[in-house]
């Protein structure tokens, strides 16, 4: 600001500092008034105060000294930005003459006022002198005007700044008086009525304060009313929002309301927004008085898992910005919050928020913060909880290594160390159940041993690590049956159930413990009275949770065992059918995670077999339903895998299903239960590839939205499968969820219309029936229970073939003698007999496939050289059926005929899988060929393929011209050019070395150049168009012994990718030996293109049998048996 005096101007530059309020209210901003006489005044434009208590103004104001020889200077606080009432509360105040404004020259000089609160206010002037008219005077202004409110304003304002400083109660009465008698003259339509409540309920709340005023709720209506009065986009606004706030925390501080100090956290998140860094009304409320208390006092709030409570949590988390001191614990108890729900309801997504908050945590308190050891067991625990709910063996794994780096930081002595200690305990116990190094056991035993002495009696931790000891001893003695152990961890349990109060949070979880103990016992002791109480602390422990409590699933669990336990000892069947009806409340319960309810649906179908229960086949539907289930939460193909790989006993699922439905006479369910139950893989990332051309007819928009959610997925759960950074992948498993949650949706939506309601289920009979539509399908089952065949005609109910001379274990044992027969042939000279693949293939021929081609030839009037297809399962699938041989010369001197004599043989994995090739038939574009060969894969790679470059150059040759075919070998055999290749072409040969990864299949590759053509990365691609692949290449139609009915190999991947046709090998090939093979195969695929017909991939199996039988006297007998068609 200047000033300019006898015609005189000034330049803008006036500042202030030290500017504190007497009575410590925070001002909406502040002026300058420069009063003259009487009449005549000058207020300056009205600035916010810095958080550094500071000012600067621009304005200008040109004034004349004739009016009078002095004038006055006053710095005054506005509590309104808006319309003001009154001049505001004085801060300082100046008499001075022209003389001294004059004296300083044009250099800036500055004012200094009394003292307030210990600090001087001081402006900073300058001054000019300029020559005016004797108009220049009408720059001064008299707009304010001298009514009644102002001056009760004012005085009140100046009272209560006494009150502040000299803190006499009569001062704060008076200033009451003065502020209640403007409000009375302030009615509700009156445009100072906000200001007037303001001014009153400030006074009370500061009288509040102190104690000299009782009434607080009056004052808290009275800022409500004034905030009711000022809408959202009004200047004073976040004022009023603040002083309600004050109000609030206030009130909370002194009557301890809950309610108060909620309330005020959601109002703090409303109003830090509006408060501009750099401000005085910044500064107080995002300091410790202001939002730093209301947060700190929302933390020591009881947790509340509700709605309205994890919301309250997410307000505090809000108004902690990154670099907040107190984001951390604001973190946690948000965690705290929303994991309690997890605990009542069992949302993986509230699990899933847990832990990224907990990591975020753990990331703003780096090693050697005082909470830094607290966060890291909070993260594990949390991830030990999704562990129990996913069962992601990563999880696990980091939860261990979290609690390990914990217990380092709480040495002996550490306040904290017992907590470590069970912690840790509890996950090893755990890891012991699902892996079984006794190791893991036995150190849990002694960490907790070790946490129980620091938690003497008396101490109010002890019941948990009683119950801790307590299951470690119990799963202890369940492996090693010690009975020393299963005693002391009854009486350890029964310790904790004394010192646990009726409403213990966690008696429920004691109760249903200390029953599976006693059950324990029961077994061993015959004695009545442990399995009678073992069933009333289940029902003890089921009424203490809700309907829908995650945890029921283990009292339902432990009934179960009590109920089985009593029926094997006392075998009353009404034991039997309690027991029964607890496996399927336990798998059915929907907020228990999956791997549970899968392992009780699993338990349920094993028990029921061994008891001949009716319930079995709805047990095997369960365990189908929940692996479906459980194994779509997983975003990436390998993650699925393992998921379906973590359960004892489920590989044999499907068979044993079907075998059950056999022995039930249901033939139907039988298939239909065996195609559900395998290639379990193949169907669910299919289910993202379903064509949907008749849906499109029926509703376009519906079919819209599937596809591109479907596509949303599908490139969500590959990107996802390259992370690696853990917090990186939560988020993305989140966002896979979110996606597979709203394709879901629409999925439902599709099955509402009623031509579409089996849309993507399991299909029934009727539809795989449509596999054998040129050609019977034999599906061989090979289960513990039963090993049998079920022909399934072109129409028509299928056919059961028993084969009770074959058991699982002679399978095996047949199967591992194929592999030692084959390895040995290969040391052997080419014109050496296989004897010992002739006896096992007159083994198979007379013990396998005899009485189903029986059925073929009597039962179905089947044709000489029709088509079969084979579908077999578990131990048959490493069995090489197709040439099956009776080896066996008649009367007359005729051979007997082997099965590739009378028919034309082909293998799908699954039934769904040759329905859809043939579905995508319809799909046929013009024919473009390629030959990929890859002979000299370099160092570590393999050695090298001699016969690579001829053999393409051979395929090339007997290729027809109108193919179009074209050559990739050599430095251009790439992972990527031979990937691209195989999209841009309908048929390939593909020669080079196949690996079958026997641990990870899908890690099974085709060795190109640089790097691996992986199943993978066949996988990703979607060739629709694709018609043909011949994979000269080792392995490469073998599937992983871990999960046989998964079929997952390189041949069933290129049929998934889109290719109907396929050969494929089931072991090593030789590559100079297969040219033979190779070059009877296209002689005989292509020898009718001559007379105008056109390339038909499905022709191939013909071609290969017609292959096969005219290279006899050149290849050896394994190397002719290696070659097998898949598909149409």
């Amino acid at each position: 600001m200047s000033f300019s005096a006898s015609m005189t101007s000034v330049d803008p530059v006036v500042s202030g500092k030290n500017l504190r309020i007497p009575s410590q209210r925070i001002p909406a901003g502040i002026h300058v008034s420069i009063n003259v006489d009487s009449r005549r005044r000058w207020k300056s434009a009205l600035k916010v105060l810095s958080s550094e208590e500071s000012v600067v103004w621009g304005n200008t104001v040109t004034l004349s000294s004739r009016a009078s020889h002095a004038f006055s200077v006053e710095i005054r606080a506005s509590y309104e930005a808006d319309r003001m009432l009154g001049n505001g509360e004085l801060i300082g105040k100046l008499q001075m003459s022209w003389d001294e404004l004059l004296n300083h020259g044009d250099e800036p000089f500055d004012l200094s006022f009394s003292r307030v609160r210990g600090v001087r206010p001081s402006l900073t002037l300058k001054a000019a002198v300029v020559h005016a008219c004797d108009n220049q005077n009408d720059a001064l202004s008299n707009s304010l005007v001298d009514c009644k409110l102002s001056r009760e304003t004012d005085a009140g304002h100046a009272r209560f700044a006494k009150y502040v400083t000299r803190k006499r109660v009569s001062h704060l009465n008076h200033a009451v008086q003065h502020f209640q008698l403007v409000l009375d003259q302030c009615p509700v339509s009156h445009p100072d009525r906000a200001t007037a409540l303001t001014n009153l309920a400030w006074a009370r709340l500061q009288g509040f304060i102190r104690n000299d005023l009782e009434d607080i709720d009056v004052t808290t209506s009275l800022f409500r009313d004034a905030l009711a009065l000022r809408p959202e986009h009004h200047l004073d606004y976040s004022s009023s929002l603040f002083n309600l706030t004050e109000a609030l925390t206030w009130r909370h501080n002194k009557k301890s309301t809950d309610a108060d100090i909620r309330e005020a956290a959601h109002l703090y998140r409303e109003l830090l927004p509006l408060c501009p860094d750099g401000t005085y009304l910044r500064s107080i409320a995002a300091g410790e008085n202001g939002v730093d208390y209301v947060i700190n006092e929302c933390n020591n709030l009881p947790i509340d898992a509700s709605d309205e409570g994890i919301q309250l949590r997410r307000v505090i988390l809000e108004i902690c910005p990154l670099d907040h001191q107190l984001r951390p614990r604001a973190l946690h108890w948000l965690a705290r919050a929303v994991e309690a729900r997890f605990e009542q309801c069992g949302s993986i997504d509230d699990i899933d928020e847990t832990i990224q908050l907990r990591r975020e945590a753990v990331s703003l308190c780096p090693e050697g913060h005082a909470d830094y050891d607290t966060h890291l067991n909070n993260l594990a625990s949390s991830l030990v909880s999704r562990f129990h709910h996913q069962g992601k063996p990563n999880d696990l794994d980091e939860a261990i290594s979290l609690y390990e780096e914990a217990l380092r930081l709480c040495p002996v002595g550490h306040e904290y160390r017992d907590s470590s200690l069970d912690n840790l305990g509890d996950a090893l116990v755990t890891r012991f159940n699902i892996r079984g190094d006794i190791d893991d056991i036995t150190r849990a035993v002694s960490l907790h041993r070790e946490a129980l002495t620091l938690r003497p009696p008396g101490h109010r931790r002890r019941d948990t690590t009683l119950n801790n000891l307590a299951l470690a001893l119990d799963i202890r003695y369940d492996n090693l049956h010690v009975i020393e152990d299963l005693n002391e961890a009854i009486d350890w349990y029964r310790e904790s159930l004394r010192l646990q109060q009726l409403d213990h949070p966690e008696r429920h979880v004691t109760l249903h413990n200390l029953s599976s103990a006693l059950c324990s016992r029961f077994i061993q002791t015959q004695e009545n009275e442990d399995v009678d109480e073992a069933i009333t602390l289940c029902q003890q422990s089921l009424a203490l949770l809700s309907s829908l409590h995650p945890n029921r699933y283990f009292s339902y669990m432990r009934l179960q065992q009590a109920y089985l336990s009593r029926y094997q000892i006392l075998h009353d069947p009404a034991d039997l059918s309690l027991a029964i009806e607890n496996f399927r409340l336990a798998s059915r319960h929907p907020t228990q995670g999956f791997p549970g309810r899968i392992t009780e649906a699993i338990y349920w179908a094993r028990q029921a077999e061994v008891y001949q229960h009716e319930s079995a086949l709805e047990a095997y539907q369960m365990c189908f339903e929940l692996f479906d289930s459980h194994v779509m939460t997983r975003s990436s193909i390998i993650s699925r895998r393992e998921a379906a790989t973590a359960f004892s006993g489920a590989q044999s699922l499907s068979v044993d299903a079907a075998s059950c439905a056999i022995r039930r006479d249901n033939l139907l369910r039988a298939v239909e239960l065996v195609e559900q139950g395998r290639g379990q893989q193949w169907s669910l990332a299919s289910r993202l590839r379903t064509p949907v051309e008749d849906l499109e007819s029926a509703n376009p928009t519906l079919a819209h939205n599937y596809l591109e959610l479907s596509k949303l997925v599908s490139n969500t759960a590959q990107n996802s499968a390259t992370i690696t950074d853990r917090a990186a992948a939560d988020r993305a498993a989140t966002e896979y969820r979110r996606l597979t949650e709203q394709w879901a949706a629409v999925v439902a939506e599709i099955r509402g219309i009623r031509a579409f309601s089996r849309f993507l289920l399991p299909p029934l009979y009727e539809g795989l029936q449509a596999a054998a539509r040129q050609g019977p399908v034999i599906i061989l089952i090979a289960s513990q229970y039963s090993c049998s065949t079920i022909i399934i005609p072109p129409s028509g109910a299928p056919h059961h073939v028993p084969l009770p001379s074959v058991t699982l274990a002679e399978l095996t044992n047949l199967k591992d003698r194929f592999a030692r027969a084959i390895r040995h042939a290969r040391i052997m000279g080419p014109k050496v007999p296989r004897n010992d693949l002739i006896v096992l293939l007159r083994t198979v021929w007379d013990t396998i496939m005899l009485p189903s081609v029986d059925v073929l030839q009597h039962g179905l009037k089947l044709k000489s050289l029709s088509r079969i297809w084979l579908c077999p399962t578990a131990a048959f699938t490493s069995i090489p059926l197709h040439a099956a041989h009776p080896f066996k010369t008649n009367a007359d001197g005729s051979k007997e005929p082997c099965l590739e004599d009378l028919y034309i043989c082909s293998y799908t994995p699954t039934l769904s899988a040759l329905v859809r090739s043939r579905q995508l038939m319809k799909k046929r574009v013009t024919p473009s060929f390629v030959t990929i060969g890859q002979g000299q894969p370099g160092a570590g790679k393999g050695k090298e393929l001699l016969a690579v470059d001829s053999e393409l150059e051979l395929v090339h040759k007997l290729v027809p011209v109108t193919a179009n075919c074209t050559t990739i070998s050599g430095d251009t055999a790439t992972r990527a050019g031979a990937l691209e290749a195989l999209q841009q072409n309908t048929w390939v040969h593909l020669a080079c070395h196949g690996k079958q990864d026997r641990t990870q299949p899908y890690h099974s590759h085709f060795v190109m150049r640089d790097e691996h053509l992986t199943l993978l990365d066949i996988m990703e691609k979607d060739i629709p168009h694709a018609e043909f692949a011949f994979l000269s290449a080792c392995h490469t139609a073998v599937g992983d012994e871990e999960t046989p009915d998964e079929v997952i190999h390189l041949a069933a991947g290129l049929q998934f990718s889109g290719f109907k046709s396929v050969i494929g090998t089931l072991w090593e090939v030789d590559d100079s030996v297969a040219q033979h093979v190779v070059e009877a195969f296209y002689k005989n695929m292509f020898k009718d293109l001559e007379d105008g017909g056109v390339m038909d991939c499905t022709k191939a199996a013909w071609a290969l049998n017609r292959a096969t039988h005219s290279v006899k006297t050149k290849v050896p007998l394994e190397q002719r048996m290696v070659f097998v068609h898949i598909g149409v």
